[in-house]
């Protein structure tokens, strides 16, 4: 039982300070998630709309076919399927096409490159590289959404020749040598 106000006093401005920690805290996160959205120029010569995201925190953009007609990719095709876009990232930023899993899973469509890269200085059109690894022919049509897109921050290494590498726990174990469980 507190004996005058003073410490009842303490404790709600102790738990003011604590809800308007907790408040600036959030606002400072908020803040620095808008701070990570980047600016890309892209100058769009098809007809489909400009990637977006699908939700507030999805990591990539929906590329979509800009075809003049449906394209057929027969079992084992590969293909260029163009979208019409042009991109200009910032230095240390690259860009990933990435495999719909939706077209992977029920299709058996991939990006035979996966993750193509889009480099920082390329000015060409962004094209992905589908293959057919299903039985079936698979018909990409106009607007289709056939990829993804993600933009992310990369480094660059430089190498350095030495005469050994550090030792670690793995070593030299090739693939697979951790096994499956």
């Amino acid at each position: 039982m507190l004996k005058n106000n003073k410490p009842r006093a303490f404790l709600i401005s102790r738990f003011s300070f604590l809800i308007f920690n907790h408040y600036l805290c959030t606002s400072i996160n908020v803040r620095n998630v808008s701070e990570k959205m980047i600016t890309v120029k892209v100058v769009n010569r098809g007809h489909q709309q400009l990637p977006a995201y699908a939700t507030p925190q999805s990591a990539g953009m929906d590329l979509r076919a800009n075809l003049e007609e449906p394209v057929t990719l027969h079992p084992l095709e590969r293909r260029l399927i163009p979208t019409g876009l042009h991109i200009a990232l910032p230095e240390g930023y690259e860009a990933q096409v990435r495999p719909r899993s939706g077209l992977a899973l029920k299709h058996g469509i991939t990006v035979l490159n996966t993750p193509g890269t889009i480099d920082a200085d390329y000015r060409g059109e962004v094209g992905v590289v589908l293959i057919n690894l299903s039985q079936q022919d698979f018909v990409v049509n106009d607007g289709e959404r056939i990829a993804q897109m993600v933009i992310a921050r990369h480094e660059q290494g430089e190498l350095v020749v030495v005469e050994e590498l550090d030792e670690t726990e793995r070593g030299a174990g090739g693939y697979g040598h951790t096994g499956v469980k």
